[in-house]
């Protein structure tokens, strides 16, 4: 008798800790029962392809939010990338070049640069937040906008176009398509690579450690001998690589990039964190809980656009889900306390 009431009780207690993942995850299932083609594989590869890039933005963010921070310049910082990886890889035959005197580069080449450039930026994310004690709100709220003039005074504010076909062909590419079967997209297997690796960071390492330390109690961390400066550095400079990482998938996903690009992508990374499981008050966070996050939060974009919704709608629905997923957040902290 005991183990049959176990099990109803570990079900409501999911659903009384994840209560905007089941409403999302209810309402997707009676879209697709109801809706035409909503169970496709196109729309399948179409909802794999804008989660893979939302999910590696996410992973960046999810490290500061551990650590009672945040990111505020994480979509701008992927603008940038994008745009960087766009104007490096144009042919050499394309006349709306950048450069016109620019031989054309190797893509592995140009993805080296363009993660060294958003590992710098993280860099200088981590130095201000550790070192100066800056507030992560305030710093990377204003790097966000020197990373946005930077990328208007780099393209000129002009769309950029173009690429490399060995470019586009690779960020667009299919995994195991053999005949009528069209394949995993590349995308969704770089994602599932740096999911991994992302959770033997945060779960087999002394710096995963770290980071729920000071996520749990800087103060208490420090004391133990934890180099709280060195790992926050370290944290926002990963956050930098995983959206420069982004910002060159997603432009070549794209086959275009211009500085509108990326735009909002840090909020929906929060509350993709957020729904996910991710604490905005530090220490709680894991892997799997912000891809489960990310990938309801795209359907959910995904369901209004087949239920026909004014698409200007979006983002009041987008907009309250964020809301009431970190009041719920918060909620559970003052219980706890």
């Amino acid at each position: 008798m005991d183990k049959n009431k176990a099990i109803p009780q570990s079900v409501l207690q999911t659903i009384k800790n994840n209560p905007i993942v089941v409403l999302l995850t209810i309402v997707c299932l009676i879209v697709g029962f109801t809706i035409d083609n909503f169970f496709s594989w196109g729309n399948f590869n179409n909802l794999a392809s804008n989660t893979a890039v939302r999910f590696i933005i996410a992973l960046g963010v999810c490290g500061c939010l551990i650590t009672k921070g945040t990111d505020l310049s994480a979509g701008r910082q992927v603008c940038l990338a994008g745009c960087l990886a766009g104007v490096l890889l144009q042919r050499g035959d394309y006349n709306g070049r950048v450069f016109k005197n620019l031989p054309e580069m190797n893509m592995w080449l140009v993805l080296l640069i363009v993660l060294a450039v958003g590992a710098l930026i993280g860099i200088v994310n981590g130095l201000i937040v550790s070192i100066l004690n800056v507030p992560p709100f305030i710093t990377t709220l204003g790097t966000q906008t020197i990373i946005y003039g930077i990328a208007l005074v780099f393209t000129n504010a002009q769309p950029i176009g173009g690429f490399q076909s060995a470019y586009t062909n690779f960020t667009n590419g299919k995994f195991l398509s053999i005949g009528n079967y069209p394949g995993i997209p590349f995308l969704l297997v770089i994602a599932v690579l740096v999911g991994v690796l992302f959770w033997f960071i945060f779960n087999k390492t002394t710096h995963g450690k770290y980071m729920y330390a000071i996520g749990g109690n800087e103060s208490a961390a420090e004391v133990s001998g934890v180099n709280t400066v060195k790992s926050k550095i370290i944290i926002y400079m990963t956050a930098g690589i995983m959206y420069a990482l982004a910002g060159y998938l997603l432009a070549g996903k794209s086959g275009g990039a211009s500085t509108g690009m990326g735009a909002g992508y840090e909020l929906e990374a929060i509350a993709g964190c957020t729904i996910g499981g991710v604490s905005t008050t530090g220490g709680i966070g894991t892997v799997g809980g912000v891809l489960v996050g990310v990938l309801v939060f795209e359907l959910l974009k995904i369901v209004l656009q087949f239920l026909g919704v004014n698409p200007y709608y979006n983002y009041i629905v987008q907009g309250l889900v964020i809301v009431v997923a970190v009041a719920l957040d918060i909620r559970k902290y003052v219980k706890k306390k």
